[in-house]
């Protein structure tokens, strides 16, 4: 069973390096340490008042208050629901040894009172809920990262005390004529913010950890946080969209929520959590119920003095195998209980026996499969692949002895191994003809051999040569991927032949499964299965602009599913060449299938994206990965899964999934619906299990358990809702219509099913609100802004947008954990220029980063001569307004770099320098690479009137109009007129624009243009 050093160092416990440390190289720890003051080269004076002239920072550090939108727009409030009541206790023994109740406490709604104004300090817990409280006085252990302070009461935005600058709301209510709003104008610094959502959060789970049983209501998507398993999974690996659930099918249609979870198996865990436990019952395997098949969980309980197991799922008795069989205490509690990690831990693994096994379980083989054509070599990509894939195996050698821990090779004690003993890897390359290389240990250099039959290819290798342990290889590979850029050089072939070289590795790994890394910078327009421009701009905007985000080409559909039946997964790394036309809709239909996926460059451009190349296939190679896999959803009597949103493929409605690989960043979503009543006395549950082969060679069984409460009363329904996991489920299934229906429809169904959720709360859990006030859910405040963003996203958007990167937004969403989707729909912006002295250094108490609080995504953020670093978990964009201070140039890029037009346009990292702002920049870049998904942090400059990067800044400022949409108080605004509309049996349901407005509000709207940016 795996476990955890309770005494492990983590990064963000080193001390500040002294000066002496701080050279050419950089700092030893993960966090630059700070410099003496002083900034630029010797003799710059000491700037005390940093970059930027004093003067109104409307919005930077204090975003106003949440209350006092009564009686805008003409009586339009935004008020929140009043505390829901405690939840009542519920029958003994009906959560299985553990207690689902959440302490009430007070709640902050949105627009309400609350009890005082809190400092910088968060309150003193253990003195508002007292010592009683589940989590209160029980001090984390220092390998819970950077936890080690008590953990306490449930995370509520309405308690925390916010980051430097940030106050929370006094006494305001929800009257008309709140403190500093005009009657008739809505004030964009009292709507709901989602950076102070995720900067609240982020403190208060820096110092407390998320009991996963006491605490029913998970943190935010985006936040890092250390979950401790108390027998229901971590939200990092299930987030159910309720976390209470309506008893009844009409219940749940009168709210309009989604019934739904999100699942990401295989979600890395921050350091310091206790890994997922293995377990092994030998050629039994696990315990299972014999009629629904369900695995033994925490939720099972047993009866008859333990000699029978009563399934949760179906209330089957079960009569306990002898060899699992102990005794139950007088309480029916099994006496071995806390020594069986499987009836304490809501994650866990079983091994299983040969009848679970498809294949003999063998170490993954990695196939990387190489264009070597014309567009490859001139545009450097193949270089740039062939050193990230040494990168990938090898890491760093300069940087070999700070892989300190990490698994060794016993043949080669000196070699650091990178993938699991056992893996191996092979490789191909490919332009109009396909090379194999056999790189045997034994061999001087690679051999080479030429496989031109295109219509019938073959592999001329055995196993032994194609296929090769890269540490016991190492010289050859080496040379072969040092050489491959030179030994194509003179290559004039344009057009790739890309399927039959598909379908010739897919020969190769068909007796072992595996997973293909394939490079391509061209459209594969040779060979069988050769592809054409289809998007011609003669598509856009109407009815069959669908069929360019589907392939219909059957041999692509067909290699697909050979993959996922010799399980095998398929990533592609794609750079458009000159921004061109790639037919992602055909070639991502086999990574999507496979259960792959497209790293996509559409204007890739040496060197400035060779080192994000390189991070993300290292990225690729060195995650946890599996292969062969199946996964199954049960549930619950009463309930029953409805549908599946996702990269997957299903024969037919019921089957399992199968998933030629699965990997820690991939995600779905499963919908559910009633088949019956649901039992308010008993729980809900939820079991998802995933049988796949380690990268190692073992056949394993991963079990998540989630349960949730059930109830009559719609206000308990509401006070658990979890807005990242709704969101996620919204929009996998938008994405799944974008093959079935307009883009249009799909604008209008969004908007309409905010419309509809909100309503829905207004009609059933809002209480006695005037009707002019938006009330929103205590928990859904910022889903409009959430919607807005996937309205704006290629995806969904207005307008023209090139299918290749509506497609592959499609399918980022469709595969996208609630992390990676939350960033995407909402950036987070920090302004460089007004960093505090302290900020993105380690606090000297703690040893934890102190992070900067996030700007709003709007232009009137922005301010004059600022510098802005702004990520969505795919680019990180480094803004530089045109009069940006000289001196914060030279702080940043070195000596002598002052003017804007001379800095390296190909930059993508900063250059590490002795100066404080550079420090701390490089700093808040190494803490947000380690909050996001698949897709590497490297730098892209953004300069104000130079960078074409520009017009990629201003489509991430989701709060203004663009993209051709509303801005999120104008969006607002069509909200609550909808929801007017559906409370007064008025509404008719929207044919036109989704994001068109009603012809009424036009007026109404007047004056808002200046109050935006305030």
């Amino acid at each position: 069973m795996a476990s955890y050093n309770p005494y492990q160092q983590t990064p963000y416990q080193h001390a500040q390096p002294p000066q002496s440390q701080y050279g050419q190289n950089g700092p030893t720890s993960q966090y630059a340490g700070t410099p003496q003051p002083g900034y630029g080269p010797p003799g710059t004076p000491h700037q005390d008042q940093g970059y930027f002239p004093p003067q109104g920072q409307a919005g930077m550090n204090n975003d106003g208050g949440m209350g006092a939108l009564a009686g805008q727009m003409g009586g339009m409030g935004l008020g929140g629901d009043a505390a829901a009541a405690y939840r009542p206790n519920k029958k003994k023994n009906r959560h299985a040894y553990h207690n689902l109740e959440q302490p009430s406490g007070p709640q902050q709604p949105f627009g309400a009172p609350s009890s005082a104004q809190f400092g910088h300090n968060s309150p003193d817990v253990s003195q508002q809920y007292g010592s009683d409280h589940p989590y209160a006085g029980q001090q984390v252990t220092q390998a819970m990262n950077q936890f080690p302070a008590p953990a306490s009461a449930p995370f509520s935005p309405g308690l925390q005390a916010p980051n430097q600058g940030f106050r929370q709301p006094s006494q305001a209510t929800s009257a008309a004529g709140g403190p500093g709003v005009s009657q008739g104008k809505v004030d964009p610094e009292q709507i709901p913010s989602i950076p102070r959502l995720r900067d609240s959060a982020a403190q208060y789970y820096l110092d407390h950890v998320y009991p996963t049983m006491e605490q029913h209501l998970p943190p935010p998507a985006a936040v890092p946080f250390v979950a401790h398993d108390q027998g229901n999974s971590s939200s990092k690996f299930a987030r159910l969209t309720l976390n209470n659930i309506p008893s009844t099918q009409e219940a749940l249609t009168s709210t309009a929520l989604p019934l739904g979870i999100v699942l990401q198996p295989l979600a890395p865990l921050q350091e310091g959590e206790q890994a997922v436990p293995v377990l092994d019952f030998g050629d039994v395997g696990p315990p299972r119920c014999r009629r629904c098949r369900t695995y033994i969980n925490p939720f099972m309980t047993f009866r008859s003095g333990g000699n029978k197991l009563v399934c949760n799922m179906c209330t089957f008795p079960n009569d306990v195998p002898p060899e699992y069989f102990a005794p139950t205490d007088p309480s029916g509690v099994r006496v071995d209980r806390a020594q069986r990690p499987e009836l304490t831990t809501g994650t866990v693994e079983f091994l299983v026996p040969k009848e679970y096994w498809a294949k003999e379980p063998v170490g993954l083989h990695w196939l990387f499969l190489i264009d070597v054509g014309q567009e490859a070599i001139t545009r450097g990509f193949l270089q740039a692949f062939c050193e990230g894939v040494l990168s990938a195996l090898y890491g760093d050698h300069q940087h070999k002895e700070e892989a300190d821990g990490e698994q060794t090779n016993g043949d080669f004690p000196d070699i650091v191994r990178r993938i699991p003993l056992g893996s191996k890897v092979g490789f191909v390359a490919f332009d109009r003809a396909m090379y194999f290389f056999n790189c045997n240990a034994k061999l001087d250099q690679a051999q080479m051999l030429v496989m031109p039959d295109l219509e019938e290819p073959f592999v001329p290798l055995g196993s032994e040569g194609l296929f090769v342990d890269p540490y016991e290889s190492k010289t050859v590979i080496t040379g072969l991927l040092q050489r491959l850029p030179s030994l194509f050089s003179r290559n004039k072939a344009l057009e790739p032949a890309l399927l039959p070289a598909l379908k010739a590795t897919q020969e190769a790994l068909a007796l072992t499964g595996g997973k293909i890394i394939c490079s391509l910078s061209a459209l594969p327009t040779w060979g069988p299965g050769r592809l054409f421009l289809r998007d011609k701009n003669d598509l856009h905007g109407i009815e069959t602009e669908r069929k360019l985000f589907q392939t219909e080409h059957a041999e692509w559909r067909t290699m697909a599913s050979k993959m996922v039946a010799s399980g095998i997964g398929v990533d592609f790394f794609l750079a458009a060449a000159s921004g061109g036309y790639m037919d992602i809709a055909t070639i991502g239909h086999i990574s999507a299938v496979s259960g792959g996926e497209i790293f996509f460059y559409p204007v890739f451009t040496a060197p400035r994206d060779v080192q994000r190349v390189k991070k993300e296939i290292e990225r690729t190679v060195t995650r946890e990965t599996g292969y062969q896999a199946l996964l199954k959803v049960r549930c619950s009597n009463g309930l029953q899964v409805s549908s599946y949103h996702g990269n997957f493929l299903q024969h037919n409605f019921g089957a399992d999934l199968e998933l030629g690989s699965v990997d820690a960043d991939k995600a779905l979503g499963v919908m559910f619906s009633y088949d019956g009543k649901l039992d308010p006395k008993l729980d809900a549950h939820f079991q998802c299990a995933l049988l796949y082969t380690t990268a190692g060679g073992e056949r394993r069984v991963r079990c998540t358990n989630t349960v949730a409460s059930v109830s009559e009363s719609m206000s308990e329904v509401m006070r658990f809702l979890d807005q990242d996991a709704i969101v996620s489920m919204i929009a996998k299934e938008a994405a799944t219509r974008m093959t079935e229906r307009t883009l249009k429809d799909i604008r209008n169904a969004l908007t309409e099913k905010t419309i509809d959720i909100l309503a829905g709360h207004r009609r059933t859990g809002s209480g006695s609100h005037p009707p002019g006030q938006l009330v929103l859910p205590e928990n859904l405040k910022e889903f409009g802004m959430y919607i807005l963003g996937l309205l704006k996203s290629r995806a969904f958007k207005a307008g023209h947008e090139p299918s290749d990167r509506r497609t592959h937004t499609m399918r980022f969403f469709k595969s996208a954990s609630p992390l990676e989707l939350s960033l995407f729909l909402y950036p987070r912006i920090v302004a460089l220029h007004t960093l505090p002295d302290n900020s993105c250094f380690p606090n000297p108490e703690t040893g934890h980063l102190i992070v900067p609080s996030c700007l709003r995504a709007s232009f009137g953020r922005i301010e004059d001569g600022g510098a802005y670093l702004v990520d969505d978990g795919q680019i990180c964009l480094l803004w530089l307004h045109e009069h940006v201070n000289p001196n914060l140039l030279e702080d940043l890029f070195g000596p002598g770099n002052t003017n804007l037009a001379d800095l390296d346009h190909n930059l993508s990292s900063l250059p590490v320098l002795e100066t404080h702002l550079n420090a701390q920049a490089r700093n808040l870049i190494a803490y947000w690479s380690s909050v996001r998904g698949s897709k590497a942090l490297t730098l892209q400059l953004a300069r104000q009137g130079l960078d074409g990067a520009e017009y990629e800044f201003a489509r991430l400022l989701v709060e203004d109009r663009n993209n051709e949409a509303q801005s999120y108080v104008d969006w607002l605004v069509h909200l609550h007129r909808g929801i007017q509309l559906e409370l007064s049996g008025q509404r008719r349901k929207e044919e036109g624009e989704g994001g068109g407005v009603g012809a009424g509000l036009e007026g109404a709207m007047a004056g808002l243009s200046n109050l935006i940016g305030r």
